[in-house]
């Protein structure tokens, strides 16, 4: 089976002057289709520069990176554009919804981006809402109207809707008390059950060990679990 996340030697170099950044180092890795993997380190690691490249926020200084088999340094921008919406799932630390709107807009609206009919919609987004675990109750409230573990339980849903190759969760129990951040992970549990692929951001070992699988990046090298004690 062919990887979901095939990364070869990936590094990033910053130039401001003449100082030069190496924020990665040549980060090789992989991750297989239903894989829950956490990839942890302490700020100023690589650990953010790593997730905006795999999240096609940025581009590499080199190496190669497919997503799902696609080469996306191959792609042009409105490629790149279109693969970001619809291979990837992003959940962040701030929820990142829109406040006013009811949960069920905030849900649809990467569907409205990427055109899906309208008649699909609103199935994809019960679907999705079910499978993050928020009641319906809900489905009609605005966003300012949860608590911080109702919005993440939200974003997780939108993330969900498109059916991404992979759901990338940067450091999505950061706002929540520990009972709250113990639900959310156990939700990212159950969705890598069902088959999903997740690549969770964290600095913390308490988070990462709900994963099945912990990469460590330091001084924008990658380490295995057992080598980097």
């Amino acid at each position: 089976m062919e990887p979901i996340v095939h990364v070869r030697d990936l590094t990033k170099t910053y130039v401001f002057g003449d100082t030069e950044t190496h924020a990665l180092r040549g980060v090789s890795f992989e991750v297989r289709k239903g894989e829950f993997v956490a990839l942890m380190g302490p700020s100023g690691s690589g650990k953010s520069t790593l997730m905006n490249l795999l999240g096609l926020l940025d581009t590499p200084t080199s190496g190669s990176y497919q997503l799902g088999g696609v080469d996306v340094h191959s792609l042009g921008d409105d490629a790149l554009a279109d693969a970001r919406s619809s291979l990837i799932g992003f959940v962040f630390q701030s929820f990142n919804l829109l406040k006013r709107a009811t949960v069920m807009r905030n849900v649809m609206l990467p569907m409205v981006y990427s055109e899906v009919p309208e008649r699909e919609r609103l199935p994809r987004a019960l679907a999705a809402l079910e499978a993050a675990g928020l009641e319906s109750s809900l489905h009609a409230k605005r966003s300012n109207q949860l608590s911080g573990g109702q919005m993440q339980r939200v974003a997780i849903a939108r993330a969900l809707v498109n059916d991404p190759a992979l759901i990338l969760a940067d450091e999505p129990t950061g706002n929540l008390d520990t009972a709250t951040g113990e639900f959310i992970l156990k939700t990212f549990e159950n969705l890598r059950d069902q088959g999903r692929t997740i690549v969770l951001i964290t600095h913390e070992a308490d988070v990462a060990r709900h994963a099945g699988r912990t990469l460590h990046i330091r001084d924008g090298l990658m380490y295995e679990e057992s080598d980097a004690a």
